[in-house]
């Protein structure tokens, strides 16, 4: 471990979790400071993937908080019961009810038929790599390479996963790094270069340093 830095006390940390903090605060102070300051969580997986990837969709293009409010009506429609099945047996009026839009509810329908297929199945996701199961993923109606992504960092905790399109991760690199001046998807690919092979982390980190509400899919 690098000098001065503090373990991460979360026993649900990935396994990897430690060793690319390590390599992570030995490339940068900053990113040393971000690990130390944030110990008392990791990255988290809930281990089903219907309900991450449903997750992923309701939480597309709003603020954290207001998906986590979306996510606990839909979680009381479905009578706390997160299956395919059951959402497909509601009608649009009551998915509308908790916030979904026209479009979320078009989205998770198919992949609530997706997940019927047997397509959502873990043995079957974890037998690909990580752009093999991108592109399965993006099969699914309204399912984009983002949503993909939250899917491999938070469902299969898959390391070295770069969402350069999140504004997070460009705004975290932005602020820590640049001193507020502007990053896009391109300097955003260019600077996850040297993080390899431990980008999920330093994604994660990115978004503690902007928000310490921890982000779970």
């Amino acid at each position: 471990m690098a000098p001065g830095l503090n373990l991460n006390l979360d026993p649900q940390a990935p396994a990897y979790w430690q060793e690319a903090c390590t390599a992570l605060a030995l490339q940068s102070p900053v990113w040393a400071e971000l690990v130390n300051r944030h110990t008392d969580r990791a990255l988290r997986s809930r281990g089903a993937p219907y309900e991450t990837m449903l997750r992923s969709l309701v939480g597309q293009q709003i603020s954290v908080k207001a998906a986590e409010a979306v996510w606990l009506r839909v979680v009381q429609a479905l009578n706390g019961e997160l299956s395919s099945q059951v959402l497909l047996a509601l009608n649009d009026d009551i998915l509308k009810a908790t916030g979904l839009s026209r479009q979320k509810i078009a989205y998770s329908r198919a992949l609530s038929e997706f997940e019927q297929k047997g397509l959502l199945e873990l043995n079957l996701l974890d037998s690909m790599d990580d752009e093999a199961c991108t592109r399965h993923l993006c099969e699914i109606k309204g399912v984009g390479r983002w949503t993909a992504q939250m899917f491999l960092m938070f469902c299969l905790r898959r390391p070295d996963v770069w969402p350069v399109d999140d504004i997070g991760v460009q705004r975290g690199i932005s602020r820590q790094f640049f001193e507020g001046e502007p990053i896009g998807p391109k300097e955003a690919l260019q600077f996850g270069e040297k993080l390899k092979p431990w980008r999920t982390v330093a994604a994660w980190y990115l978004w503690r340093s902007l928000d310490p509400v921890v982000v779970d899919y």
